[in-house]
């Protein structure tokens, strides 16, 4: 259902496609992003010299959570003609491989102003276990609507 901003209210819940994480979707983002951190390919490294993380093996990109946050953003604003504008994110934590992530939103507030018409949205990134994985706050913008004429 295409929603638009006068339609929303605030608690209103945007859902978000599941992402299922394997070795080869952490070594592809790799390669698309050219960050070959070893802490993303090297179970040894993990195991090793990096152990105060004590992660016990490789993990996801932190931005692989970003990509799944605009993609339901994008997916949901611009069905309605909305901008994705902003969005802050915090990591809290690690998501292995064989992890299922979910990004929800909930619409926090919104807002008029004499050029647009904002949503402020609260973020999450769940894994298959409930755990909050990473949090976040995102801006959408909506053109105001001009009014038809007769």
């Amino acid at each position: 259902m295409t929603e638009f901003f006068e339609t929303l209210n605030v608690a209103d819940v945007i859902d978000g496609v599941p992402f299922s994480v394997t070795r080869e979707t952490i070594r592809e983002f790799c390669d698309g992003s050219l960050d070959y951190n070893p802490l993303h390919l090297d179970d040894n490294y993990m195991e090793g010299s990096f152990g105060k993380t004590k992660f016990g093996g490789i993990i996801m990109h932190g931005m692989t959570n970003f990509g799944l946050i605009t993609r339901m953003l994008t997916d949901w604003a611009y069905a309605a003609d909305g901008e994705h504008r902003r969005l802050e994110t915090r990591w809290k934590s690690p998501v292995k491989p064989g992890d299922t992530i979910t990004p929800s939103g909930v619409v926090k507030s919104k807002q008029v102003t004499d050029k647009s018409q904002w949503v402020v949205i609260d973020i999450a990134v769940k894994n298959q276990r409930d755990e909050t994985v990473a949090t976040g706050e995102a801006m959408v913008e909506f053109p105001p609507r001009v009014p038809a004429t007769t």
